[in-house]
């Protein structure tokens, strides 16, 4: 047996969480004294699998069918993957793509599926842990099956990065077209969707503590002065005042940048879960007492009306008359 993880792309690039998947594979593989395999399907997969190739990956399989997502051909695949491997355990990101396959995948296998995973402990039975209640809880459950099916949080595990020597080998897979049931024809983005904040490297977040929609020019400018995204927590976007591809948290988008500027957000459980993988967070709020210390590295007690000004100044900008 084996742990076949099965990696993510998206318009021609493979997504963070499919090294991720490699760190995550690599402990259960280790656990279960077995080797670590990834699948790659569709898209430049001589590409994705050089990419692909990290330490802790003993092999790769590529499955040439077609450019981007599509659920057919992911569970087709997937499925004889798993006839051919055998493998312990099936891990896949807990994204929409892969919520998308992954219980069609475990039905039709009849195994068992847990989604949203943050963390993998043991061998018999393997002990996951997931939160609930939205996040203000982590529950730990035994799955005991000789073979299951789980999907992985993003930004829990940290990203494999070391080069490795993986044996890479085409996989044939038969699709049966006439059961794919759909095509993608191409990409059609979603208003204010010229902005991807996952992507970016350093995120200025706005929270509730901007008091009104008039105020959040004031952010914006800050954002323009650090060369950097604009994101927000669920509050701003609720009343409309930034779009929903802007918001960070359980609810929102997942990011990781290099640095995380959270002004005015408490840090609700919520919120932290969809950045606590930043390399380097620094909170702005006058609560001292307010759970986002708990996880920033930086903090600034203070009104974030007379902090982010300064910011702006030091930073070259110009901050907008309130």
């Amino acid at each position: 047996m084996t742990v076949l993880a099965v990696a993510e792309h998206r318009r021609g690039e493979l997504r963070d969480v499919s090294f991720e998947l490699v760190t995550a594979g690599r402990e259960l593989a280790d656990e279960h004294g077995t080797d670590l395999a990834v699948a790659i399907i569709g898209g430049d997969v001589d590409g994705f699998a050089e990419e692909l190739d990290r330490e802790g990956v003993d092999a790769i399989y590529t499955v040439a069918e077609g450019e981007e997502f599509n659920h057919g051909v992911y569970t087709q695949a997937i499925e004889q993957l798993h006839a051919e491997l055998a493998p312990r355990a099936l891990l896949l990101p807990n994204s929409v793509n892969g919520l998308d396959y992954g219980p069609a995948v475990a039905g039709s296998l009849g195994l068992p599926l847990v989604t949203d995973v943050i963390g993998l402990k043991g061998d018999e039975p393997v002990e996951i842990t997931r939160e609930q209640y939205g996040g203000k809880v982590e529950t730990t459950y035994d799955v005991d099956s000789e073979q299951y099916v789980l999907t992985i949080r993003p930004a829990e595990w940290p990203v494999a990065e070391e080069p490795g020597d993986a044996s890479i080998e085409a996989f044939e897979a038969d699709i049966d077209a006439s059961a794919l049931g759909s095509t993608v024809n191409g990409f059609e983005e979603v208003a204010g969707g010229d902005v991807d904040i996952t992507e970016a490297d350093v995120l200025v977040s706005v929270g509730r503590g901007i008091e009104e929609e008039e105020n959040i020019p004031l952010i914006e400018a800050l954002a323009d002065a650090l060369g950097a995204t604009l994101s927000s927590s669920r509050p701003i976007v609720d009343n409309g005042w930034l779009p929903q591809n802007r918001q960070v948290g359980q609810s929102g988008k997942v990011v990781t940048p290099d640095v995380y500027i959270a002004i005015g957000i408490s840090g609700a459980v919520q919120h932290v879960a969809g950045m606590k993988g930043a390399d380097t967070i620094v909170a702005i709020n006058t609560d001292p007492n307010a759970p986002i210390y708990d996880i920033a590295d930086y903090g600034i007690v203070d009104d974030l009306f007379e902090v982010v000004p300064a910011l702006i100044e030091d930073f070259g900008g110009a901050a907008p008359a309130l």
